[in-house]
């Protein structure tokens, strides 16, 4: 049973950090790209920021880019999200999801989820 475990969330300022950790289990982990999608309420689930299979290659959201930093270890099968300067548009569910094959920024081809874990970020 596949299963990704997000962590880290909370509420902050405006300007503060929050690092958020995604742990799998049940899959080979090297052989799926991970990424961080958001979705605020009302909005579209979007993609933040991706990572390839050995992380030699990342993707970001043109909001978030400069800001965020996501990297995986793939000894821990774990990936991370490091969301500095945080604002208030960045407030949303946060959602770690698991994608063999090639990139898709639509989430509805990523093959699994978690639960998500929400970050609130305030004025």
């Amino acid at each position: 049973q596949v299963q990704l475990v997000e962590a880290g969330g909370g509420s902050v300022q405006a300007g503060a950090s929050l690092r958020l950790s995604c742990t799998t289990s049940g899959l080979t982990f090297t052989l799926y790209r991970m990424a961080w999608f958001r979705q605020a309420p009302g909005k579209e689930r979007t993609i933040a920021a991706e990572i390839d299979f050995t992380g030699t290659n990342t993707y970001y959201e043109e909001s978030v880019r400069g800001r965020f930093t996501i990297s995986r270890d793939n000894y821990k099968n774990t990936v991370y999200l490091q969301m500095n300067s945080l604002k208030t548009e960045d407030t949303a569910v946060y959602y770690c999801a698991a994608l063999r094959g090639p990139l898709y920024l639509n989430w509805r081809n990523w093959d699994f989820w978690g639960q998500g874990t929400q970050v609130t970020v305030s004025s």
